[in-house]
């Protein structure tokens, strides 16, 4: 019978496999993220990156490679300069990460801006602007029965 030479897969072990990659994924997106806010707000005295907030950090799943948005409290008219700084600081911030996470291979890092603050406010500025006239209620009519 064909089925008899077929190998048994466990399904529920590479289920529980992909689940803890993907949990070990977060753990050290999270750890990237708060040591690298940390290495923003005390250790870089660079002019260009102050007041630059980490927003988002996410890592591929080989942990090879993690994307780090950053923004400058909503001035977007800081993106070159902040970019700028951080390309500037990019050896060092990789090798305080390295350091304090004491991870077996440190992922490659990449800084990108966040674009979501802007787009929220462009969103609220746009149903802020919409004249959508009020809905009349509609009152039951109340007939006496007798």
């Amino acid at each position: 019978m064909i089925l008899d030479s077929m190998p048994i897969v466990n399904c529920q072990s590479e289920i529980v496999n992909r689940h803890m990659g993907k949990i070990k994924q977060q753990r050290v997106a999270e750890q990237i993220k708060v040591a690298t806010s940390e290495l923003l707000l005390f250790e870089i005295n660079d002019p260009r990156v102050q007041g630059t907030t980490v927003t988002e950090v996410s890592i591929d799943r080989e942990l090879q490679h993690a994307d780090i948005k950053v923004n400058a409290l909503g001035d977007d008219s800081r993106i070159a300069e902040v970019l700028e700084g951080l390309k500037s600081a990019h050896p060092f911030i990789r090798k305080e990460l390295s350091r304090r996470l004491k991870l077996r291979k440190m992922p490659q890092i990449h800084f990108h801006w966040d674009y979501a603050l802007q787009q929220v406010m462009e969103i609220e500025d746009l149903l802020n602007k919409l004249d959508i006239p009020a809905e009349e209620v509609e009152k039951p009519d109340v007939t006496e029965e007798g």
